[in-house]
């Protein structure tokens, strides 16, 4: 699949593909993507609410001490817990840091 997205400045033909996508969080919280779309030429990617609610999480936002947060939650047990809290930039996008899982997977 090759698709073009279209940015402010222009129509750029970035998606190369997609596949099944998982990644980690830096508190752990893993998230698996059906369809995670793949571009060699972007230095960031986004996360949609959507992939956060498909894996059982929950989105909220909070304000401390003057700073915004999106806060990845967890309901277990009648229990919520915050998985991980990302930053807001001044722009309005939330910023966080993913590491690759990284697996391959032999099929006959």
């Amino acid at each position: 699949m090759r698709a073009k997205v279209t940015s402010i400045s222009s129509l750029a033909d970035l998606i190369e593909g997609s596949r099944r996508a998982h990644i980690r969080l830096p508190s752990g919280t893993q998230l698996s993507i059906q369809e995670a779309l793949y571009s060699s030429r972007c230095r960031r990617n986004m996360l949609s609410f959507k992939d956060i609610h498909l894996n059982g999480y929950h989105i909220e936002t909070t304000n401390e001490n003057n700073v915004e947060y999106l806060c990845i939650k967890s309901n277990t047990y009648s229990q919520r817990s915050i998985l991980k809290r990302l930053v807001a930039l001044s722009f309005g996008l939330y910023y966080t840091t993913i590491k690759l899982i990284e697996a391959y997977h032999v099929v006959n």
